[in-house]
């Protein structure tokens, strides 16, 4: 099953923009995800085990590196404009 998530990043520290271009950078490092940037968010597109065990390490990365961080994560099944083959 296919799913695009949107996340982001707000680290509570005076360098907010290292972390969010380290996990970015991780995430684009990933060759089975597709990763797209804007000002507000990350766009990450994938299989669920992929997509998931990827933001599951790249948050954890993010806590250790940044004691103090906000993720908000949104996730969509069957993203628009994606054959589901049912029809």
């Amino acid at each position: 099953m296919r799913v695009a998530v949107d996340i982001s990043l707000y680290p509570l520290d005076q360098d907010f923009l290292t972390p969010i271009r380290d996990v970015i950078e991780r995430l684009k490092a990933n060759t089975a995800l597709e990763v797209i940037t804007n000002p507000m968010s990350t766009q990450i597109r994938g299989e669920y085990g992929e997509v998931m065990a990827a933001l599951s390490q790249e948050i954890r990365v993010s806590f250790e590196q940044t004691p103090k961080a906000v993720f908000v994560i949104k996730i969509l099944n069957n993203p628009l404009g994606e054959q589901t083959g049912n029809g």
